[in-house]
């Protein structure tokens, strides 16, 4: 969910919500109660697709399968 947050607090801490997006927070901007912008990290679907990816190779690696057992496989597949 995006944390709204007025025009003047956002120009004042700027340097501090650009760290805050980093981290992978969003926000709303607005100007005299009007939505005006959303402040979301440019990364934010590759970092999400590069995590899945490292957890899908770490997962793999934690279940090797020996020759033999797919061999076996290979086997069954085919009957």
């Amino acid at each position: 969910m995006l944390e709204v947050i007025g025009s003047y607090d956002a120009k004042t801490k700027l340097p501090e919500i650009l760290r805050r997006v980093e981290a992978g927070e969003s926000f709303t901007i607005t100007n005299r109660g009007r939505l005006v912008a959303d402040v979301v990290s440019s990364s934010t679907g590759n970092r999400a697709k590069a995590q899945a990816a490292i957890e899908n190779i770490l997962a793999a690696k934690k279940h090797p399968v020996s020759d033999e057992a797919l061999a076996d496989l290979r086997g069954a597949g085919r009957k």
